[in-house]
């Protein structure tokens, strides 16, 4: 039953061979990498507004000049991302760059800040579609927490079955929103052009508002930065992109950074020029598309593809966890499975982790998307930080064509990214002081893997001079319930393999006739089998199979011979029947795998009706 729900949900197999097809085009890529950055318009300007209008309304006319501020650091972001690309096409993005440069320690701590903060853009995107959504349908809100668990195990379903296919499903949200902002900030221009569109701002740009500090400022700065977060996605996943790998990455990345500045600008102004105020009931988005469409169709076609980019920016964590996964496990940081690909050639045992840790993330902020934004911008601004101030090493180092110049956009990303690190863990600190526990907790992780990985491989790498052991003979154990055809056929093959074959069962109290009678059946078949019979008084098994198994491993050793436990099972013709019958021997087989001078092995029969 697994196997064909499996089927319908995730799709039939690929081969490796069709990995190939799986490349993603720049039109491709640009809805499946650039749906997070892309859809923090709908919330990154009114972080901003929601900061500075606790002082006054008045305030928010600062909204403009943090906004510039943040296109800078946008450019500064992109130019050194393309570089990044260029440099360093193996995808991995920041955790590359600062392992390079920097050493494996501060590449770790980029790593681990990355997985992280795509588990929380997978949170914070959810969670605010979902406000999109019961701010069109009030009536739902208070079940926000279940909707936002299930978008987000629909969006891992998704992934499952591919990049193509999810790359093919994210192209009409992410299309439509921005097919609809173009219309709604060039509706709205217009309208205020030819004064349609009434002056509304509380306050000129440039006025004097009382109260106002540099503090103030600096944490709207900060709060507006959260619409950078996703733009490292594509230097992550340069793998998945169509030859030429490095030239389609660097200019979907530019296609996405001329786009999001735009729509952040434009959003930015008629969010000022209308005097928007954020409201806990409606979003700053929804106000400016009343004002502009009123009570219509776009209206809530707007809604509507806010709600789904939203929900679908999520996918772009879903893309870039995995390789980023991949990269750490290929280097031993992270458990092996991470670098399997599955049935439908994605990195599964990745896509799936981020979906439990978003959910996780989901329930302990209560979908509360306001309490996630802190964190996760210092998630992204230490990865930021470290991957350029790694590309000035890497030019000062590498030198080449135009080092300088883009030493200097690396030098400028590095000082803003580095700024707001710092402002965000003073402005924010009450939010933002989990990373200062996760992160250690995190690299310590990391370190006890690796060493783990490196121990294993020192002990299993032949050397010349070590000496193979040879045995004298072998000692083969069978363990016995009952004298059916699986015994006899257990007892041949260990007859086959072994010197010394010894026959155990285990009785207890509940029914001694019986106990006496499978002895005696055994003894009467097997005359030549030695036939031993524990008694245990407290219904357990394993101990005393333990116990004895413990003693004739020691007893053979004294001889040289090895010590096999033969474990007999019989097989179901079907699966599901498996769980009708008892699962004595998977428990048998876990304790007696912890001896080291023990080898188990399974004789199974397989039932034919």
């Amino acid at each position: 039953m697994w196997r064909y729900l499996k089927r319908l949900l995730i799709g039939k197999p690929l081969k490796t061979t069709d990995e190939g097809g799986q490349s993603l085009t720049k039109f491709k890529a640009l809805a499946l990498l650039s749906s997070d950055a892309l859809s923090s318009v709908a919330y990154g300007t009114e972080q901003i507004t929601a900061v500075l209008v606790v002082l006054s309304a008045a305030a928010t006319w600062y909204a403009i000049p943090a906004a510039g501020i943040v296109l800078v650091l946008l450019f500064a972001i992109t130019m050194s991302y393309r570089q990044i690309i260029h440099a360093y096409p193996s995808g991995g993005g920041a955790y590359m760059v600062a392992t390079r440069n920097w050493g494996t320690s501060i590449g770790l701590v980029a790593g681990g800040s990355l997985l992280v903060d795509y588990m929380l853009t997978v949170a914070v995107s959810v969670t605010s579609g979902t406000e999109a959504i019961t701010s069109a349908i009030p009536m739902l809100r208070e079940h926000s927490v279940a909707i936002s668990i299930i978008i987000v195990l629909f969006i891992m379903t998704l992934n499952l079955r591919g990049m193509r296919e999810s790359a093919s499903f994210l192209t009409t949200p992410v299309y439509l929103f921005i097919i609809l902002l173009i219309i709604m900030i060039c509706w709205g221009l217009f309208n205020i052009v030819t004064g349609k569109l009434n002056y509304e701002a509380a306050a000129p740009v440039g006025s004097f508002v009382p109260g106002m500090s540099l503090v103030l400022f600096l944490k709207a700065f900060s709060a507006g930065s959260s619409s950078l977060t996703g733009v490292e996605a594509i230097s992550n996943a340069v793998p998945n992109f169509r030859k030429p790998k490095r030239k389609n990455a660097a200019n979907t990345l530019a296609i996405m950074a001329i786009v999001l500045a735009a729509f952040f600008a434009g959003v930015t102004f008629l969010s000022y020029y209308l005097g928007i105020i954020p409201n806990s009931k409606e979003t700053v988005l929804s106000q400016i598309g009343m004002a502009v469409f009123g009570h219509g169709v776009f209206y809530y076609l707007l809604q509507l593809s806010t709600a789904m980019i939203l929900a679908v920016a999520a996918n772009t964590g879903f893309s870039a966890f995995p390789i980023l996964a991949y990269n750490l496990a290929k280097d031993k940081f992270m458990p092996h499975m991470y670098m399997d690909k599955g049935d439908r050639l994605a990195y599964s045992n990745g896509i799936i982790s981020l979906a439990v840790g978003a959910i996780v993330l989901i329930l302990i902020f209560k979908g509360q998307t306001s309490l996630l934004i802190p964190l996760y911008a210092v998630g992204v601004f230490v990865p930021f930080t470290l991957s350029q101030s790694g590309m000035i090493i890497h030019w000062i180092r590498e030198r080449g064509r135009n080092w300088i110049v883009n030493l200097l956009f690396n030098f400028l990303g590095a000082f803003i990214s580095l700024a707001l690190v710092v402002f965000l863990f003073w402005l924010h600190f009450g939010n933002v002081w989990p990373y200062l526990i996760i992160m250690p907790v995190l690299i310590y992780l990391f370190y006890k893997i690796h060493d783990h990985y490196i121990t294993v491989a020192t002990q299993l790498r032949l050397r010349q001079e070590a000496n193979l052991h040879e045995y004298n003979g072998s000692t083969v154990v069978v363990l016995v319930s009952s004298v059916t055809h699986v015994t006899t056929g257990a007892i041949n093959y260990a007859r086959s393999i072994g010197d010394y074959v010894i026959a155990m069962h285990v009785s207890f109290d509940t029914n001694p006739k019986k106990e006496h009678e499978t002895a005696n059946e055994f003894k009467e078949s097997f005359p030549d089998v030695r036939f031993v019979d524990l008694h245990s008084s407290y219904r357990s098994v394993a101990s005393p199979v333990l116990r004895f198994c413990d003693v004739i491993a020691k007893n053979s050793a004294k001889k040289n011979y090895t010590t096999t436990v033969l474990v007999p099972q019989f097989v179901p013709r079907k699966p599901w029947q498996n769980i009708l019958h008892n699962q004595t021997s998977l428990r048998l087989r876990a304790v007696l795998n912890s001896r080291e001078n023990i080898i188990v092995a399974t004789y199974s029969y397989h039932l034919k009706k």
